[in-house]
């Protein structure tokens, strides 16, 4: 057992509370909440991990999400418990359409890994608000989410509209939730998202389109573009969106192989040898710039290179691995897995939260869950045969 996994099962260990899993270590208030987002990730590399006492603070953390989703169906974004008094976030300058997504995935996760159908019988009524609430998110009933600027986890950075995580994310949901339902109303609902996802994002699709003019101006590379609008699309390579496709084992293997290759060459030709989040990097020279620059509620973060805007993180990254052990890439995933313990060892395994794609220095805060968790994942899907719901 490598070092880089046991700090990590620590990191998680000093991340845990009695309501569930904190975002960071560090005694900073935003993160020392309870995230939809992070909670359900460090759930995965809790259910990976096989310790009891991690699994049990996961479950805790679902029990806090559901205890506090709101009538609609919205799932918070974090809950704080502070002085016996609870705060309750469904989102900042946008809701966060993902907490929801992820939501259900935990549920389904836990129960699958757990061999508790039980437990997703026991959320059945929350999980079926948040369905028919991403429903009433497409807006024009046509099966793809329309998603606010902010309203996930790049909650600074310039995608809105239809946005290709977001679909994914879904995606993943109702297929974890399906394994259980079998219904067939959700099998022809995915079917329709997924068929919707292969007309509007990748290329040289004869169906029928949602923006016919945009699309056919896109030039198209080796990845899936991030996100459209009714303003047209933005073709920056989302590394998170391109790794849930390939996990998800959304279209051709010919194509996969292309999104395969350009993202490890990317990851390969950079000093950190992981992915961006998003690439390339927007300057202030960029028509895009304007957007990024006012789209933060207290300090501006996305510096070229950094946060979103072209920064590595361990988390993200993880993801990638996932996706190409799943593919059986061993060498490349081992790759990818050797280059996230390096970055999570900066500084006496301090693991931060992003890093400056060029420089290597670090950004955002110390300590980050969901930085351990990422080496988790792997370590456990290469050693032990871990698997998830997909």
């Amino acid at each position: 057992m490598s070092e880089a996994y046991k700090k990590s099962i620590d990191l998680l260990f000093k991340c845990s509370s009695s309501e569930g899993f904190l975002a960071s270590a560090q005694d900073i208030s935003n993160y020392k909440r309870v995230w939809a987002r992070d909670g359900v990730i460090c759930g995965l590399a809790a259910l990976a991990s096989q310790d009891e006492e991690l699994i049990s603070t996961f479950k805790k953390t679902l029990e806090t999400l559901s205890n506090h989703q709101h009538e609609v169906g919205t799932v918070p974004s974090n809950v704080g418990f502070q002085n016996n008094s609870v705060d309750v976030s469904y989102g900042g300058l946008a809701g966060r359409v993902d907490a929801v997504t992820w939501y259900i995935i935990g549920i389904c996760q836990y129960a699958y890994n757990q061999s508790k159908p039980e437990f997703v019988e026991k959320y059945k009524t929350n999980i079926n608000k948040c369905i028919s609430l991403l429903d009433a998110w497409e807006f024009n009933n046509k099966h793809l989410l329309y998603v606010p600027l902010s309203g996930n986890w790049a909650d600074e950075y310039i995608t809105d509209g239809y946005v290709l995580y977001d679909q994914l994310l879904r995606v993943w949901a109702l297929k974890s939730y399906n394994y259980f339902k079998k219904s067939e109303e959700l099998s022809n609902k995915i079917e329709k998202i997924i068929s919707q996802i292969e007309a509007n994002f990748f290329p040289d699709s004869e169906e029928e389109k949602f923006h016919e003019r945009a699309y056919n101006e896109v030039k198209f590379d080796r990845y899936l573009p991030c996100s459209f609008s009714p303003s047209g699309y933005r073709t920056q390579f989302d590394a998170f969106a391109n790794s849930l496709a390939l996990l998800l084992n959304i279209g051709d293997s010919a194509f996969q192989e292309k999104q395969i290759e350009y993202a490890f060459d990317l990851a390969s030709s950079t000093k950190l040898g992981l992915l961006p989040a998003f690439w390339p990097p927007i300057f202030q020279t960029d028509e895009e710039w304007s957007l990024l620059k006012n789209n933060c509620k207290y300090e501006f973060r996305n510096f070229p290179n950094e946060f979103h805007n072209g920064g590595s993180w361990s988390m993200v990254n993880g993801f990638f691995g996932l996706a190409l052990y799943n593919k059986h890439k061993i060498q490349k995933a081992d790759f990818i897995l050797e280059r996230i313990n390096l970055t999570n060892e900066i500084e006496a395994f301090s693991f931060y939260e992003n890093f400056n794609t060029k420089t290597r220095e670090p950004n955002g805060v110390k300590y980050c869950a969901w930085s351990g968790a990422a080496t988790i994942l792997l370590h456990q899907t290469r050693f032990n045969d871990f698997k998830i719901l997909v």
